[in-house]
Order: C-alpha cells, then structure tokens, then sequence
C-alpha cells in the first residue's frame, strides 16, 4: 500500500524534496547535527522555502530547545504564508514556553 499521495504546493525540486526527506529521517534518527546541515544548506538556497522553515523550527524547538529560534523560523515561514496553521501554531508553543521562564 502506497503512503499519503501529497501536492507540492511549493514547487519543490526533486532534489529538495528528496533532500527534505532525508533531513526529516536523520531527525527521526537523533542525527540532529546533520539533519540541521541538511536543511541549513536547503535554506541557503532558497530563504523562502516555507518546509525547510517549518522544519528548521521544529528541529530547534523541539530537538534543541532553542525556543527563540524556532519562533525565528516560523516567524519567517508565516510572513511567507500568513496562513500557515501549523508555523501559527507551533510558533504560539514556543512563546508560551518562554513566557514561562
């Protein structure tokens, strides 16, 4: 059985999709270095590509507890996509963490 068949909205290449992928799986693997050098080099790239924003947020907030950063990056992703639920969303997350200190 074939997973979720998803629209590339973002006019992704092959190549950054299929490097995308492989930063979600080093993430997935706690090969958090190389995942962030992966999506570091995607972003080098193309500054505005909303997925590697996204994951570079989750990847600071959630794997490095850099809480700032990664209202960073979605703060970037959403001035991109003012609609973007889940950079809204996780954004939200990480300024109540901070709130708390």
């Amino acid at each position: 059985m074939a997973g979720p068949v998803w629209k590339n909205i973002y006019r992704l290449s092959d190549d950054q999709i299929s490097r995308l992928d492989l930063a979600e799986e080093r993430m997935e693997m706690m090969d958090i270095s190389e995942s962030e050098r992966i999506l570091l080099e995607l972003l080098e790239e193309d500054v505005r590509c909303v997925p590697v924003l996204n994951n570079l947020g989750h990847l600071n907030g959630r794997h490095l507890s850099d809480f700032e950063k990664a209202i960073e990056y979605y703060e970037r992703a959403l001035e991109i996509e003012p609609d973007n639920a889940w950079a809204r969303d996780e954004r939200r997350r990480y300024q109540r963490y901070l709130s708390y200190d």
